[in-house]
């Protein structure tokens, strides 16, 4: 007679786990888009230039939105177009406590002009000065009092550029209109409200005159960009190319003519991104770590270290085998400690012929399983009880309680030694009054 107990192990994923899993992966898509709710309200607004990308698209301009994530091949990019947002780069906003200080803030999110000079050396670039303050984005009104500051503006052009002397103009009339000649000779009129324009001794003009320039071509300081060969272009006022500027005059037009001639068949490129994603594919990408610092690990006096713990863990493996052996796969069942103390105990009785005993032991494991079974693994251990379980099965099943008392009384005043015949009498007897209590029957 032996005694075994269930495997109730189950190897599959847990309910809670996937529900974790689910949490965080949620978790991360509402941090992604709140990150980039900011910049999808500044790109659609009339301040934005998700209309420049659908218009030149349309025309078969090749055009793209980049907001960083992977790198770009310096060679695909025929021009990048850098609207700005900040005036006062390389230094946190701050964040608007009221609707009058959001109305009027300047800054939309925070740039670094380090990558903003690195990637003018990089790639040709058209660089979008700030305008509008956030108020003409909220109320989708243009006033001269959402203007930005005009001394904020002019740091950031100079900071830019590299001329201390750069200055930034404004227009006397509310609409003010610049001829611009295409390449073919076929004349457009440019129309902007409340136009700012600049001077600066190393910018030559494409749009307007030299004393007040919307668009311009301009050399850095010490010709960093022309030393590099590649070109900076200042727009002073982004209403030539922003959503809301497009609809004016022959704004689209200049706007496509101009950045198809320039790019060709390359990509132009709108950057909102924050960082440097452009790399020069002849250098390759420069990491800060290689794989040299890898190997630094593993030569002298760290080879001797990483030789001691390899021969360390040979002669543990060695002397575990001699030990124990290899793993043996025996049934999970048959691994319970508490089912194989049961089984010793019970050949113990049996070849002692004390099978009185074995069945008083026998009786109370089972109490143990059936209540395990009724009311689960976290309470079985106290109403395994006797007294417990009789009290249960007089509310659940009272048919049952009178013959159940009476055969664990008789089972409690057995003598050691009984024949194996009324041994298993006794276990019949008490096995199908359970199966009776189990089965609700």
């Amino acid at each position: 007679m032996s005694l075994s107990e269930p495997s109730t192990k189950q190897n599959r994923l847990r309910l809670e786990t996937l529900a974790i899993i689910v949490f965080g992966a949620l978790l991360l898509f509402v941090v992604f888009y709140a990150v980039s709710q900011r910049q999808q309200a500044l790109r659609a607004s009339p301040s934005g230039f998700d209309g420049l990308q659908i218009w030149l698209t349309s025309k078969g301009v090749s055009t793209q939105s980049f907001l960083g994530g992977w790198q770009v091949d310096q060679n695909s990019v025929g021009l990048l177009v850098m609207p700005l947002y900040d005036t006062v780069l390389d230094r946190s906003r701050s964040q608007p406590l009221t609707k009058t200080e959001l109305l009027y803030q300047q800054d939309e999110y925070d740039l670094d002009l380090a990558i903003i000079k690195r990637k003018i050396r990089l790639v040709p670039t058209l660089v979008i000065l700030p305008k509008w303050r956030s108020g003409m984005r909220l109320a989708g009104v243009a006033h001269p009092v959402l203007l930005s500051k005009r001394f904020a503006v002019e740091e950031l052009l100079q900071d830019i550029t590299g001329q201390s002397d750069a200055k930034i103009v404004y227009a006397s009339a509310p609409l003010s209109d610049f001829s611009y000649t295409t390449g073919g000779g076929q004349e457009f009129s440019a129309q902007f409200y409340a136009a700012q324009m600049f001077t600066s001794p190393g910018c030559k003009p494409v749009i307007g005159a030299t004393e007040a320039m919307v668009l311009a071509d301009c050399t850095m300081s010490q010709g960093e960009n022309r030393a590099s060969g590649k070109q900076l272009f200042v727009l002073s006022d982004p209403d030539l190319l922003s959503n809301h500027g497009l609809r004016l005059a022959d704004n689209s037009a200049i706007a496509l003519d101009y950045l198809q001639e320039y790019a060709k068949d390359r990509n132009v490129m709108i950057d909102y991104s924050r960082d440097t994603w452009i790399i020069d594919p002849k250098r390759g990408v420069q990491r800060e770590r290689t794989w040299a610092d890898l190997i630094q690990f593993f030569e002298p006096p760290f080879l001797t270290l990483w030789l001691g713990c390899f021969l360390t863990l040979l002669l543990f493996l060695w002397r575990s085998w001699l030990r124990y052996g290899p793993v043996r796969h025996v049934p999970a069942a048959g691994t319970s400690g508490k089912a194989q103390a049961f089984q010793a105990r019970a050949r113990l009785m049996r070849l002692c012929d004390q099978d009185g005993a074995l069945i008083g032991d026998y009786a109370q494991a089972r109490l143990a399983t059936i209540a395990a079974v009724l009311y689960g693994a976290a309470s079985s251990r106290q109403h395994a009880e006797s007294g417990t379980f009789l009290a249960y099965v007089k509310r659940r099943n009272p048919e049952h309680a009178t013959a159940l008392e009476s055969v664990l009384t008789a089972i409690r005043s057995l003598p050691a030694r009984i024949s194996p015949a009324e041994a298993i009498h006794h276990v019949d007897e008490l096995e199908a009054l359970f199966e009776q209590i189990i089965h609700d029957t």
